[in-house]
């Protein structure tokens, strides 16, 4: 993969967040609110899930859009690319999220026998919004980072 110069721009735009755990005999709750929990409103919630091993999810940026990435169930890795650092994060506790925001490639791969990712989003689905290939992603970051 190519390496892009991002002098001047945000280093890192990601990070782990921490839910609250809301503890009882009965089994634990963690409530997650939009504007309160997550910086954004939540507009689209998804999940993936009966992932085969061996297999990648993701493989794209965004433009605008932002992301909490949890893992209900089992476990996965999560790869971040701003052009500039890498980081690897594993989740495995659904009390912890992390939070993406635009311009950051993702790879989603290593996922536990029945793991679930459950993904809040700050939009809708747009298409135009994604940067499908790696190349595009550069592209996109090299533009910005002129800005």
């Amino acid at each position: 993969m190519e390496t892009v110069n991002l002098t001047g721009r945000l280093a890192r735009n990601w990070r782990v967040v921490q839910f609250r755990k809301i503890e009882d005999h009965r089994g634990n709750l963690t409530p997650i609110e939009g504007g309160i929990d997550v910086e954004f409103d939540i507009d689209r919630v998804y999940y993936i899930y009966d992932v085969p091993s061996g297999s990648e999810r993701a493989g794209h940026a965004h433009m605008s859009l932002q992301q909490v990435y949890i893992a209900i169930a089992g476990s996965f890795d999560v790869l971040l690319d701003n052009g500039a650092q890498t980081e690897t994060f594993t989740l495995n506790r659904p009390n912890t999220g992390l939070w993406i925001g635009p311009g950051v490639w993702r790879d989603i791969n290593n996922f536990s026998s029945g793991a679930v990712c459950l993904v809040l989003a700050s939009a809708k689905y747009d298409e135009a919004d994604y940067l499908r290939t790696y190349g595009d992603f550069c592209e996109y970051i090299r533009g910005n980072s002129r800005s």
